[in-house]
């Protein structure tokens, strides 16, 4: 198991309440600074990124993890300094995993080299945030990174991107729900499935603690009190209030045309008071390890499973292009297309959404 330390940070009061939200504003914030759809100059797809039209989604055939990992998993959380919880870790999981490379997926999982600070007194923000790169860390080092560089007719300006869970395009995810970058960079794209049994997430209690989200508050797994703030309350698998949109997409040249059925993020709206948690996927609450109260992020079945937005203010968790070197189908830093902003490069914190 890893090394970890844990710490209680100071719990906020604060309570934000959010009625609507712009999703997909949001969502594609940085598919919009990607300019006009073109071609490049290489008669690809703008910015090279592969060029898709599928526009259903299919169930994902999970590659079995039955390989162990090429190396032990090493990871430490720290406090430093007076806000500061210092992350160091080489992203390989301590559980086994899928086949690498498979036929949806060309890379191979090396070593990383993360080293981080995330906030440990974290504070919520006057809006909910989103940002380009992982949302958060598990306690294992292996980063939770739900998003996918893939997008219809390989056009980010366009405005539809596909939900690496949707089975519309093939990404080689195995029974974890994770896959490599090019980088080497093993990641979870959905619920980390043995890793969970390892720490024992069940039906019969709260959820452990499974990581940290880039703004600081703690990220836990399906289960928690029915009542945010009563551990007397009894335990329930908490729900997204997400819900797939009704009737069909636009058709071409606005969009892939088809039945919003979770090919794409764009596929799904939130639903205020839909289920027990908000836009974030989280909610103010006690937990074992916050007995007088915190903010709390929740993964859940339904989507988003990993939480999208965030409550907080996030830090970057991971630099594009750091350990392991480009693989086959993209640049550094991404599963397969390039990141915003020119290779290498990487936007500022997207605009808040205005409610």
């Amino acid at each position: 198991m890893p090394n970890i330390t844990r710490f209680t940070p100071a719990p906020s009061t604060a309570v934000i309440v959010i009625s609507t939200i712009a999703l997909t504003g949001i969502l594609s914030w940085t598919a919009a600074q990607q300019g006009p759809p073109g071609r490049d100059r290489r008669g690809g797809p703008p910015g090279g990124f592969r060029q898709h039209t599928a526009n259903a989604s299919s169930p994902i055939q999970l590659v079995p993890a039955t390989r162990q990992p090429p190396a032990r998993s090493e990871s430490t959380f720290q406090k430093t300094g007076a806000s500061g919880l210092e992350v160091r870790a080489n992203g390989i999981p301590d559980h086994r995993v899928g086949a690498f490379p498979n036929r949806g997926n060309p890379n191979s999982i090396t070593e990383q080299g993360y080293d981080i600070v995330i906030p440990s007194d974290p504070r919520p923000a006057p809006r909910a945030t989103s940002q380009f790169g992982p949302f958060g860390i598990a306690l294992n080092g292996v980063m939770l990174d739900p998003g996918a560089a893939e997008y219809w007719q390989g056009d980010p300006s366009l405005g539809w991107t596909y939900e690496a869970l949707g089975g519309a395009v093939a990404l080689g995810i195995d029974e974890n729900h994770a896959h490599v970058q090019p980088t080497g960079a093993y990641h979870y794209h959905g619920l980390p499935t043995l890793y969970l049994k390892q720490l024992g997430v069940g039906a019969d209690r709260h959820s452990a603690q499974i990581g940290w989200a880039a703004d600081g508050f703690p990220i836990y797994a399906l289960y928690g009190y029915r009542e945010a703030k009563n551990p007397a309350s009894g335990i329930v698998k908490l729900q997204s209030s997400y819900r797939l949109k009704s009737g069909k997409r636009p058709t071409e040249p606005d969009g892939p045309g088809g039945t919003y059925d979770g090919a794409f993020v764009q596929d799904y709206e939130y639903v205020e008071g839909g289920g027990d948690l908000d836009e974030c996927n989280g909610r103010f609450c006690v937990t074992p390890e916050y007995p007088e109260g915190t903010y709390a992020y929740f993964l859940t079945e339904a989507w988003p499973v990993i939480p999208r937005l965030f409550r907080g203010t996030p830090v970057p968790l991971r630099e594009e292009g750091r350990g392991g070197g480009p693989g086959p189908g993209g640049p550094p830093g991404r599963d397969f297309g390039p990141p915003p902003g020119g290779p290498g490069g990487r936007p500022p914190f997207p605009p808040p959404p205005q409610h």
